[in-house]
């Protein structure tokens, strides 16, 4: 493979225009595609199976009516003062108008709505029961409801419910806008009016401020790393050329499929840091080889050969580690899973191609000029001092700096480490998971507004209602109906952690019923979790009581549904990533110990990552900093996500340094001074690498998407744990203690096992004859 690639880098810098002219056309390609196939993304969540989309399926079929989703639009006098007349009359036509927005199929005057949960009728007087049991009724069906409200007490506050014909995240955002417009008409009326973030949500742009700093601050640490303002934006030339081609093929791909509007953004995100990287990795090779004396095409090639070959290993782990989300059996994670592989493939390619082609055209300027005369060369690259040259030989040198520390007192770094880690690991043990609400919405944002609004003045329950349907007996006439749905009402009332039961209605076959059951808390507290279990355990009491079989649904059910698959699913997936990571290592190193090490030190890391997390996002530590308004359960992918991308990462990292090691050792040297040696010519690289793809992941923790942000959060403190504490310091500390035993292998295992030659290693024993010739 690694002769392969030479001969394709060589190639590539041969006809460097022409190699251009291809990735233009595909850049060209893949955009034209975006534009003329792509279709709007979507918030929605959905397991087919699953038992909330099977009652959601259910509704849609037998009562479509109340299928719709519902989306919550908050009123409140700027003044603090209650509502005056003149102001509950424009907000009653505004919502009258709410009623003519496509899509829109009704919307409830609250002020209406409240008067007759008061007992007060159209007329403006108290609604009298015609009939003993008729006021019976109406006393059974006030205890149910109690302390709803649609108006706040203080009259300052309204909440209206606008119901849609689809679900509230498929419905199009120029309906959303639409609806907004009318209501901001009010304004001019002393009244403030706040949407919930299904109406507001733009998914449209996946790029914010936040994004472009991270790119800024990666290109000031090539610049310092390379001292050359050229070399330094070939690699953000080609990660963008690789993230052009990948997200304009995921946008085209859902044409075909449903796309989460966060899976653009997590490929944008990978396809920045690894297209940086990957350059980075064979830039740097190339200009080592320059200052080595080499010429420059041949370097070229012979950069693709070896660091280029590294780079397709490291990259085949990522899109490996990404498209095994396949095997979780979630559809919109395999989805976003294959979408993040093809955006890394694409970065892979770019690298192995535009890269070569671009070193080759701008040539000797991929060197600054004081680097260049340093080591005796011309500002041109021209070779005046072979003595002052690089050399290339792995030559035995005293420890310094960090790994001295490390390499001296082995068992306290690996301690520390450990202790570290560990500590930082504590907090996954309380992990809650699920899905972002309003309450995790940037604190200026009117879905944020609308959220705390909400559950100041109507109750947290109001921004989650549970949807209950029942399958109603048959041959019921309106009174007996009527009747069932009440009883049925009050043994909903009845479970501890329901704070108000509200009948949506009755299908006009008379055979199902539907109501909203609104929770005590929010849709992402543990007792809204547990709330949802209680009401399916005690299903079947409901129905011995009153004939009726209740399931439920709503997104608030179908988050707490969707967390607990893909909790479900994290097991096995942890399980196919370690294996992969024990088996790709055993065959590159060679080595039992070193794999052990390396897969080890993964899990370490993710956990350390995700107590992190853990303690910002779901305990609020820091949260000013990170913008979290209001801490909640975390993203219930973000786990998954985690341990798919920091384990290509994490194998980057070991790569790039152990395998400097096994080659120190290989030619000769003693296994704990290549430990030093393999450290010594990979610390520089990693230290980049590293802090580039920190900063890119950094740069969406403020992201516009709120899902993103935890991700970017998650993936920044996890580079810099892997990197610094687990490859650089703790690997180093126990590969020095183990010594010979760390490079152990079974004579059997090693014969069987294939060469794996992932540094290019063979090129330079094939090229020396030739070389010692000319």
């Amino acid at each position: 493979m690694a002769r392969l690639l030479q001969r394709l880098g060589a190639s590539s810098a041969r006809r460097p225009w022409l190699v251009i002219l291809i990735w233009v056309l595909i850049v060209a390609g893949a955009t034209g595609g975006a534009l003329a196939l792509q279709k709007p993304t979507t918030t929605e969540f959905s397991i087919p199976g699953a038992e909330f989309q099977a009652v959601l399926d259910d509704l849609e079929q037998n009562f479509p009516d109340a299928a719709g989703g519902t989306t919550p639009v908050v009123f409140q006098t700027s003044d603090g003062q209650p509502f005056t007349d003149a102001q509950r009359a424009a907000i009653a036509a505004t919502i009258e108008k709410f009623t003519t927005v496509s899509g829109v199929k009704d919307a409830v005057d609250p002020f209406v709505a409240q008067a007759t949960l008061d007992g007060i009728g159209p007329d403006g007087k108290p609604i009298q029961p015609s009939s003993p049991e008729q006021a019976q009724f109406l006393m059974r069906q006030a205890a149910v409801i109690n302390g709803l409200r649609f108006v706040s007490s203080d009259g300052t506050t309204a909440i209206t419910q606008v119901r849609w014909d689809l679900p509230a995240q498929n419905v199009p955002l120029e309906e959303r806008e639409q609806l907004q417009e009318v209501g901001n008409q009010l304004t001019s009326q002393g009244i403030t009016v706040e949407y919930s973030k299904d109406i507001t949500q733009d998914v449209a742009s996946i790029i914010g401020p936040g994004e472009v700093i991270g790119v800024i601050i990666a290109g000031i640490v090539l610049l310092v790393m390379l001292g050359s303002l050229v070399a330094a934006g070939l690699p953000l030339l080609t990660a963008l050329v690789g993230v052009g081609v990948g997200i304009a093929g995921t946008l085209a791909a859902s044409h075909w499929v449903d796309m989460q509007s966060i899976t653009p953004a997590l490929g944008l995100m990978l396809g920045l840091a690894v297209g940086i990287d990957y350059a980075l990795f064979i830039l740097n090779r190339h200009r080592i080889q320059l200052l080595q004396g080499m010429e420059l095409r041949a370097s070229v090639g012979r950069a693709v050969g070896t660091a280029g070959n590294a780079v397709l290993f490291a990259g085949l782990t990522v899109i490996i580690a990404l498209a095994a989300l396949t095997l979780t059996g979630i559809p919109f994670l395999g989805i976003m899973g294959l979408a993040a592989a093809g955006t890394v493939l694409a970065a892979v390619l770019v690298s192995l191609t535009l890269t070569p082609a671009i070193l080759s055209l701008i040539a000797h300027r991929v060197i600054g000029r004081k680097t260049w005369t340093k080591h005796g060369f011309t500002a041109q690259g021209e070779p005046t001092d072979t003595s002052l040259h690089l050399t290339d030989h792995d030559e035995p040198t005293e420890p310094r700096g960090w790994i001295r520390t490390v390499t001296r007192h082995p068992i306290v770094t690996t301690v520390v480490c450990l202790l570290v880690l560990g500590v930082m690991s504590i907090p996954v043990a309380g992990m809650r998971l699920g899905l972002p609400d309003g309450a995790s919405e940037p604190a200026d944002s009117t879905g944020y507004r609308s959220y705390q609004i909400t559950a100041d003045k109507f109750g947290a329950g109001m921004n989650g209602p549970i949807v209950a349907v029942g399958k109603l007996p048959e041959g019921l006439n309106e009174q007996q109906l009527a009747g069932v749905q009440l009883e049925t009402s009050e043994q909903l009332k009845a479970i501890e952690g329901v704070q108000h039961v509200v009948p949506i209605g009755i299908s006009d076959d008379g055979r199902t019923a539907a109501w909203q059951v609104v929770p005590t808390d929010g849709p992402n507290s543990q007792s809204t979790v547990d709330l949802v279990h209680t009401i399916r355990d005690d299903a079947s009491a409901i129905k011995e009581a009153t004939g009726v079989d209740v399931g439920i649904t709503g997104q608030t059910v179908a988050n707490i549904d969707i967390s607990q698959t893909l909790a479900d699913a994290l097991p096995v997936y942890l399980v196919v990533v370690v294996g992969l990571s024990l088996v790709l290592l055993l065959l590159v190193f060679r080595s039992i110990l070193v794999p052990l090490i390396a897969t080890a030190g993964f899990l370490l890391s993710i956990g350390a990552s995700m107590g992190a997390v853990v303690q910002v996002y779901q305990h609020g530590w820091l949260g000013s900093l990170f913008g979290v308004t209001q801490p909640a359960a975390l993203l219930s992918f973000l786990p998954t996500i985690l341990i798919g991308v920091l384990f290509g990462l994490a194998m980057d990292y070991q790569m790039f340094l152990v395998s400097g090691m096994r080659e120190a050792h290989a030619h000769g040297q003693d296994a704990r001074t290549a430990v030093i040696t393999g450290f010594r010519h990979g610390r520089r690289v990693v230290t980049a690498a590293a802090l580039i793809m920190a900063a890119v992941f950094a740069g969406f923790i403020h992201a516009e998407l709120a899902m993103i942000r935890p991700i970017g959060f998650g993936l920044a403190i996890g580079v810099l744990i892997d990197a610094f504490v687990v490859r650089m310091t703790l690997t180093p500390a126990l590969m020095h203690l183990l010594g010979e035993k760390a490079w152990w292998l079974p004579k059997w295992l090693d014969k069987i096992l294939p060469n794996v030659d992932v540094e290019g290693a063979s090129l330079a024993k094939q090229d020396a004859p030739a070389a010692s010739e000319a």
